[in-house]
């Protein structure tokens, strides 16, 4: 049976002891002033309510069953009393709350339950014509018909009761999942833009100590040049790392695009940058996470030659040569290049699609949003 948690429980808790525990109480106080007729018939039938008034107590709280079995014996015991010793047919009460409450929180056989709380309710009730000589009819009415009846409605109300709290749990349940798998989301996200940073960072900062090292000995001042660069573009990634901490971070596609064509042709790599139409803004971010990350596989991964990058008003598309003739693994529809795998999940989140494509020795990547054209087209 699902569990709620603290806070649920507290809230439903607290609504049914303000609302049914006082009245129920209060009729049972009058139940006992009515029919009562001595101290010791008082003092008994008190024990039936409140033996009913604490199972009731720890129904809201969730733990009934610690009280379970004590509370139904005195209650039965009071019934018992009540029908074949003190006459007071309304010394049914207590049970009447007690074992209703229990059989719908029981694991299995509760249908059965059921029926024998009923037969036991209404057997005692019978059992007053063998100790008195009162009118039969008047005694099956009061002792069998009214509490019996009672028992059998107030349990097949509880049922749908028990119902509206397993549902109330289920939904808190099913919101608690939401929350944990937003954080998980929120995780994956951070660490996809964390490996866009600096894994892209890294893998310059290695290209360009490379260049540096085949100078050093003959042009330092472009040496020079490149460790500022270098020094630069690390300072540049602290930065953007403390922006993503702070959930500040906003790529530009534009400054991606001139990052990526510099990159390229400090590799030796022809870059051809197309502009068919301006790119929509709302596509900016994705498109520029799209281009860094594809921008650091082809340095990995490629011995390209030319590239060439394509942008449109929905999408972009970059192609490059320079790739090892090798099927592509069935993960995703994607290479093993996890960056791009995340970038699909993120791309579709926002409505668009993320193409790749291997095909005579190139290699094409593409990202589109074609229904931004529909709206700006209406």
């Amino acid at each position: 049976m699902p569990e709620y948690t603290e806070a649920t429980r507290g809230r439903l808790s607290r609504l049914n002891l303000i609302t049914l525990l006082p009245l129920l109480a209060v009729v049972g106080a009058v139940l006992v002033a009515i029919d009562a007729h001595t101290w010791r018939d008082a003092v008994v039938l008190s024990l039936g309510v409140v033996a009913a008034l604490v199972a009731f107590a720890r129904w809201a709280a969730g733990d009934l069953f610690r009280v379970a079995l004590p509370c139904l014996v005195i209650t039965a015991a009071v019934w018992v009393f009540g029908a074949l010793v003190a006459g007071t047919g309304t010394a049914f009460y207590g049970i009447s709350i007690v074992g209703p409450h229990i059989i719908p929180r029981l694991p299995r056989h509760r249908g059965v339950a059921a029926v024998g709380l009923s037969v036991f309710v209404a057997a005692v009730g019978a059992a007053r014509l063998l100790v008195t000589q009162e009118n039969v009819p008047a005694v099956l009415l009061a002792y069998v018909l009214i509490p019996t009846g009672v028992t059998v409605v107030v349990t097949g109300l509880m049922f749908p009761n028990q119902g509206f709290y397993d549902l109330v749990a289920e939904l808190e349940e099913a919101r608690e999942r939401d929350a944990e798998l937003a954080v998980i989301r929120e995780r994956v996200r951070f660490a996809s833009d964390l490996h866009d940073i600096q894994g892209h960072t890294l893998h310059v900062v290695k290209l360009k100590i490379a260049l540096a090292q085949k100078l050093v000995h003959s042009d330092i001042e472009r040496v020079e040049q490149e460790l500022r660069e270098i020094h630069d573009l690390v300072g540049d990634t602290i930065a953007q790392t403390k922006e993503l901490a702070y959930a500040q971070r906003r790529l530009n596609l534009s400054a991606e695009l001139e990052n990526a064509k510099n990159l390229f042709e400090a590799a030796g790599i022809h870059v051809r940058i197309d502009r068919e139409a301006e790119v929509d803004p709302r596509a900016g971010e994705l498109l520029g996470q799209v281009l860094r990350e594809t921008t650091t596989n082809i340095l990995r991964h490629a011995q390209a030659e030319q590239v060439r990058i394509t942008l449109s008003q929905t999408g972009i598309t970059i192609v490059n040569d320079g790739v090892r003739e090798a099927p592509l693994p069935e993960r995703s529809g994607l290479p093993e290049l996890g960056g791009l795998s995340a970038l699909k999940e993120r791309v579709a989140g926002s409505g668009g699609e993320l193409t790749v494509e291997q095909k005579d020795g190139r290699f094409l990547t593409a990202a589109a949003f074609p229904h931004r054209r529909s709206e700006t087209d209406r």
